[in-house]
């Protein structure tokens, strides 16, 4: 818990009040544990600290959309039947912002795939000339 206190880039560490961020609604978060703020960050601690025994929950971990869609093979079927998905569960929001941010991580997930697929590529043009001049991949 120490090192989450500490950590600058996640809201925990300003709730407790160990880093400051103008951004994050401090006050409003700690009334949903206390009325006043010391009793809010203890609360919120308890919170936290109950938290740690309960591990990794799946719906919690990796993936993105993906995994909010039930697996790779989810993602493909709507990309084939071009149907656009209007909410992720991870995503808090109204229709429209998730709508964008979905937008944008299909943008990102179709450069990947093409950045894999010209990997692949490459990776075959490198098998095939090392093949055909008898040499090692390894010593390329």
């Amino acid at each position: 818990m120490e090192e989450l206190d500490r950590y600058p880039w996640g809201g925990h560490s300003v709730l407790v009040g160990r880093v400051k961020g103008e951004w994050q609604e401090r006050e409003y978060v700690l009334r949903q544990f206390g009325e006043k703020r010391q009793s809010g960050v203890l609360a919120y601690r308890k919170f936290m600290e109950g938290g740690k025994g309960q591990g990794r929950g799946a719906d919690l971990i990796g993936g993105g959309l993906i995994h909010s869609l039930g697996g790779w093979s989810q993602v493909q079927s709507l990309r084939v039947r071009e149907e656009e998905v209007e909410h992720d569960a991870r995503i808090l929001g109204k229709g429209d912002f998730v709508t964008k941010i979905l937008r944008e991580a299909d943008k990102n997930l179709g450069r990947q795939l093409r950045s894999g697929e010209r990997r692949k590529l490459v990776d075959e043009l490198i098998h095939g000339i090392c093949k055909e001049e008898g040499i090692e991949e390894r010593e390329l």
